[in-house]
Formats: structure tokens, C-alpha cells, sequence
């Protein structure tokens, strides 16, 4: 961390877990350290005929595809060097830290526990599982609710117990939008915020002008 007075305060990336039906934040997770990079795809969503049909006019359907890509990595070195301070990184190296983002792929095992009860007793419809909706915080200008679509962890030290102390994580996020989500939700607000706000963001690049595309106007 910079000891200069005027430098620029650090944030942290990270994802916010709430409560589907009553918007209530349960947890904030921050990344340890930012990703170096973030891979963002956007796939249109567009109304028309085979890729063999004629081509027509764009109509949208509805919003883009948008998908994010990010590693992230997971470091208790520091930590151990001072066990006194940090004794669960001593007797558990990065386990709860890894066990606190494997569960937003997972139900909860009292979840588990209340489907079987239910089959047990002769339900016949069971509902999913509902989890908890999760969003994405990259800055302010970036928030919005996403699915976990892919997860993966690579376990690259440990201790002398086996307790993984460092990890490199592979995470795919598919963002939710109002096709998702609906209107009404606080996941739907959300969305429409992060969209607006991207309006806005398009508003601030000047425009160019005809000469900068080497010709006079469109005839």
C-alpha cells in the first residue's frame, strides 16, 4: 500500500449476496487482489430468420448477452507470518475463504435436508432450490446481478497439514438482466440502473466528424 498522503484509495472488486425475496444484503465478499484483466462478451439479442434468410433491419429481442470472465487470486502468505493476528489462516490456510465462494454454486445443506424431508413425506412437486441473487461489484459504475455460470479453483501451495494457502480462481459470470429477473424485482432495478448508467456513460465521448472519416457527408 502507497504511504503518499495524495494517492488514490484502493477498491476492491467483489460480489454482494442477497436475499431473493426480501433484498436483504447476507454478505459482502471483497477479492483479495483485483484481476489484472476482466474479459467482458456481449451477444445481441435480435429478432429475425435463419442465418440463411435474407438480412433485415436489427430488432432487438430484448437486452445483450453479457458474460464477464476474471481470475482472482487467493494468497494467506502474509497472513501466516504473523499467526497471532490471523489464527485462522494458521490452522485453516484459505479454506474459509474458498468455502465462502464454492457456496454460491451449491444449496445449502439444510436445503438438502428440507427437498428429502419433502420426498420422504410424499411431495410430488418440489420446488428448486432458490439461491441468493449475486452481484457483481466492479467500482460504481459497474453493478449489476449475476449468475455463476462456470467456477474453478487451482490449489497451487500448502501447508504442512495440506491446508491450501494459495489458489488461483477461474470465475464466469452471466449477467441478469430484466428478461431474467422482471421489473419488479430489486434484481431487475438493478439491472436498468447498470444500463442506464452505461447510457450515460456513452453520452460523455464527443462526437466525430465527417472529415475525421475522410469524406464531405452522406449523400
Amino acid at each position: 500500500m502507497s504511504t503518499f498522503p495524495n494517492s488514490p484509495k484502493l477498491i476492491k472488486a467483489g460480489l454482494v449476496i442477497v436475499d431473493a425475496g426480501t433484498a436483504r444484503v447476507l454478505r459482502i465478499i471483497s477479492l483479495q487482489y483485483n484481476s489484472d484483466s476482466l474479459t467482458r462478451s456481449l451477444t445481441a439479442q435480435t429478432a429475425g430468420g435463419s442465418d440463411h434468410d435474407r438480412v433485415e433491419p436489427m430488432r432487438f429481442k430484448g437486452p445483450a448477452v453479457e458474460t464477464f470472465k476474471l481470475e482472482a487470486d487467493i494468497d494467506a502468505t502474509d497472513q501466516l507470518e504473523f499467526p497471532e493476528q490471523n489464527p485462522n489462516a494458521g490452522q485453516y490456510g484459505i479454506q474459509p475463504q474458498l468455502a465462502l465462494l464454492e457456496s454460491l454454486v451449491y444449496p445449502t445443506a439444510s436445503q438438502l435436508a428440507s427437498v428429502d424431508s419433502q420426498a420422504s413425506s410424499g411431495t410430488l412437486e418440489i420446488a428448486p432450490m432458490l439461491a441468493p441473487l449475486v452481484l457483481f461489484v466492479w467500482g460504481k459504475n459497474r453493478i449489476v446481478p449475476v449468475k455463476v455460470s462456470d467456477f474453478s479453483i487451482t490449489e497451487e501451495a500448502f501447508d504442512a497439514a495440506l491446508n491450501p494457502i494459495r489458489a488461483k480462481l477461474n470465475l464466469g459470470l452471466r449477467v441478469m438482466s430484466t428478461d431474467d429477473l422482471g421489473f419488479g424485482t430489486k434484481g431487475g432495478s438493478l439491472y436498468m440502473a447498470y444500463l442506464q448508467n452505461k447510457e450515460k456513460l456513452a453520452t460523455k465521448v464527443q462526437s466525430a466528424s465527417f472529415a475525421t472519416l475522410g469524406i464531405g457527408g452522406i449523400a
